[in-house]
């Protein structure tokens, strides 16, 4: 059976990784701005659900239905090495206590006051939900599978993507012209993609001011659009897209000539 499921691991990741270099090849060529921005959109949208159905997957086995480490860490160990993201990945029990592969085992610390986590335990998936590490203040997307036996769920599977690393990687894909850049934004305009790492998960206004990020949230009313504003001196033409899978908003920006 394990052998069997990392088999069905791999090809979930391999097509994942098809459909995001299938996208960037269509990137390459001169796009319209709203084509581009849903591209980009596009490519995160199909990393981060691409580790669902991994861990959809995983939590349908007997390994994970054990709700026992060392059974199911196989599996666990073979997703962390084929995520481009460097991952943290994870087992967690109903207590909220959990081990994961980077560690090599049971952590000190708990889930159980994280928002998302009795989202889990009521059988929901997460997809996208943002997190600051407590013990590495590493930034993360959560990306989790609750595993349900006899109607119950016994334990989760899960996957802590790095937003710096995602943003590496959806930055190899795509080809924009010069000082143009990609970043995406949280409903309450929290950066949560940017190549400038200083500004990831920083509000708006703590980048700009106040006046800018009423600007953004002015903006972002709209699914989609055009919002012209002055960062730093230089002023910016960017277009955005809202993602109806994850509820963020992507934006290309270029800075006007």
């Amino acid at each position: 059976m394990t052998k069997f499921l990392a088999v069905v691991v791999s090809v979930i990741l391999i097509i994942s990784s098809y459909t995001a270099q299938a996208a960037s090849k269509s990137t390459s060529i001169n796009l319209e701005p709203q084509v581009a921005v849903g591209a980009y959109m596009g490519l995160v949208e199909d990393h981060l659900a691409g580790v669902l159905r991994t861990v959809s997957v995983v939590a349908q086995t007997s390994e994970a239905k054990s709700a026992k480490w060392e059974t199911v860490k196989p599996l666990l160990d073979r997703i962390s090495k084929d995520l481009p993201t460097g991952p943290t990945v994870w087992l967690a029990l109903p207590d909220g206590s959990y081990y994961t592969v980077e560690s090599g085992g049971l952590t000190d610390q708990t889930l159980m006051s994280r928002p998302y986590f009795s989202r889990l335990l009521g059988g929901q998936d997460v997809l996208g939900d943002l997190v600051i590490s407590r013990s590495t203040h590493q930034r993360y997307a959560v990306v989790a599978s609750p595993v349900i036996e006899n109607g119950k769920v016994v334990a989760v599977i899960g996957v802590s993507v790095k937003v710096h690393l995602l943003t590496a990687l959806i930055e190899s894909k795509m080809k924009l012209p010069d000082k143009a850049y990609f970043y995406a934004l949280d409903t309450d305009t929290k950066i949560i993609l940017h190549r400038h790492l200083d500004r990831v998960f920083k509000m708006v206004e703590n980048v700009g001011d106040e006046k800018l990020a009423e600007g953004f949230k002015s903006s972002m009313k709209k699914d989609e659009g055009v919002f012209n504003y002055t960062l730093n001196g230089k002023k910016m033409c960017s277009v955005f897209q809202k993602s109806k899978t994850l509820g963020w908003y992507f934006f290309i920006a270029q800075e006007k000539k």
